[in-house]
């Protein structure tokens, strides 16, 4: 099985799915608390912290891939996701269960940059597509199949079990990587602990994530809240800044600052972000206003698959031809016009204004985002793919997960939640049309002609696929 296409398509989908339908189906578990005694403010830093240790381990992975065998860091981390899913579902209490979601998160960012890269480059340009196809189902298929699965939990009550459940897939990783993942030597085994990145990256995600669950117990002017965010951001600034200048970077961020990927990027944050937080906005609603059932409720938000689905038929169509950095800002539009649909939510007309914004949700999501995510990696070599990949998921994380409980905590200002989601709603449509205009300027003042990446070139490893111009090409010498 070794190097074979099939199994190279089943490690990637076993590694990234469980967590990522877990990262949404929680949202349902209500009787989280309960059942750990914990307040709100504890399951929501366990999950923040779940999300930045996902963002932080798609940075480890990045250099433990350059000084260990691929194949290696693949099964460990399969097995510490076993390990904490197990951890997570015997938990008698939130601290356990903090640590088992921690180890979830982690083991699953670590899984990205090792399963992802081989399934892309090594199964030729022809297949790169269909890869990428899988890959768009692997990430966002999975998310929005998490409300679905997070209601029927909630319903049965059986929230130990779906853990479990996961960690008997984390224990078929295992079996995979031993047998199936194709091995291969460490890139540069004598390379050193890069102590430039790696703290950085550390500081990055766990304080601003801690930083934003604090909200769920006090307020926008708690020092607990951005005295950490703050600090984080400034760790992610100096983190940039030092990956950019230096020669032998862990993360190609000079490689990737040009239009073309800086688009990309932006745009899969600001969609990430968006995405996230309408889909939140609308369980808030249905289960605090409607005072619908979490079974229902997941039902409502599983129209996501059709629109994620649809986008990701489409995206295969797109990724060979010159429509790509297009097809990510209709993602991007998109996810504004069903944030457009909340400010008509009321009696009567909520369930199907949901259910449609939940079909452009699940568009937007696999439109906007994974698009945004391969401009960026066929803009380097393809044999710096899985640190291209960590940088993506590190930026877009900190968007996706870090906008989201800042927006509930505005509707939390409201006596009325159905005023506060309607604000909330305006303020990410605002942010859709803000951002989108200043992306589609960035790509304009770029000068980038439209054009097809160049696969075959790019599969070999030495040239990127996209000629992408510098920014501000077409101005810089007026």
């Amino acid at each position: 099985m070794a190097g074979s296409y099939s199994a190279a398509v089943s490690m990637a989908l076993v590694a990234l799915c469980p967590f990522i339908v877990l990262s949404t189906a929680s949202l349902l578990i209500t009787q989280l608390s309960m059942d750990l005694h914990a307040s709100a403010f504890g399951i929501q830093l366990a999950e923040g912290l779940s999300d930045a240790g996902y963002a932080f381990g798609a940075v480890a992975a990045a250099d433990l891939t350059q000084r260990l065998p691929t194949w290696r860091v693949f099964v460990l981390a399969e097995a510490a996701f076993a390990a904490g899913s197990l951890l997570a579902a015997s938990a008698s209490g939130i601290a356990e269960f903090t640590v088992g979601r921690v180890l979830q998160g982690v083991a699953t960012g670590m899984l990205l940059v090792a399963a992802l890269p081989p399934l892309i480059t090594r199964h030729g340009a022809a297949r790169v597509p269909l890869s990428a196809t899988f890959v768009n189902l692997g990430l966002f298929g999975m998310v929005t199949l998490g409300p679905v699965v997070g209601g029927i939990a909630a319903a049965e009550k059986v929230w130990r079990l779906l853990f479990v459940a996961m960690a008997g897939i984390g224990v078929v990783g295992v079996v995979l990587g031993l047998v199936a993942f194709e091995r291969n030597d460490a890139r540069s085994p004598r390379m050193g602990f890069d102590w430039s990145a790696i703290p950085m990256a550390l500081a990055a995600t766990a304080l601003p994530f801690f930083g934003v669950s604090w909200l769920s117990r006090g307020g926008f002017g708690s020092p607990a809240f951005y005295l950490p965010v703050a600090a984080g951001m400034l760790a992610l600034c100096a983190l940039l800044v030092r990956q950019y200048r230096k020669d032998d970077a862990l993360m190609p961020l000079k490689l990737i600052s040009h239009t073309l990927p800086v688009t990309g990027i932006a745009t899969a944050m600001v969609t990430g972000a968006v995405v996230t937080a309408l889909v939140e906005l609308a369980v808030v609603y249905l289960l605090q206003v409607q005072h619908e059932s979490v079974a229902v409720t997941g039902t409502i938000l599983g129209t996501q698959v059709v629109g994620v689905i649809a986008a990701a038929l489409l995206f295969k169509m797109a990724l060979r031809t010159r429509w790509l950095p297009a097809f990510a800002l209709v993602g991007l539009g998109v996810a504004g016009v069903a944030g457009a649909l909340l400010l008509g939510l009321g009696p009567g007309r909520a369930i199907w204004i949901i259910a449609v914004a939940g079909v452009l949700l699940g568009f937007a999501a696999g439109a906007g985002v994974t698009p945004g995510l391969f401009m960026a990696g066929l803009s380097v070599p393809s044999g710096r793919l899985g640190p291209a990949f960590a940088m993506v998921e590190l930026l877009r994380s900190e968007a996706a997960f870090l906008v989201a409980p800042i927006v509930l905590q505005i509707v939390m200002l409201f006596s009325d939640p159905t005023q506060g989601i309607r604000l909330a709603a305006l303020i990410l449509v605002l942010l859709c049309a803000v951002c989108g205009a200043l992306i589609l300027a960035v790509l304009l003042l770029g000068g980038a002609r439209p054009h097809a990446p160049d696969l075959e070139l790019w599969v070999g490893g030495e040239q990127p696929a996209f000629d992408s111009p510098r920014l501000g090409a077409a101005i810089r010498h007026l």
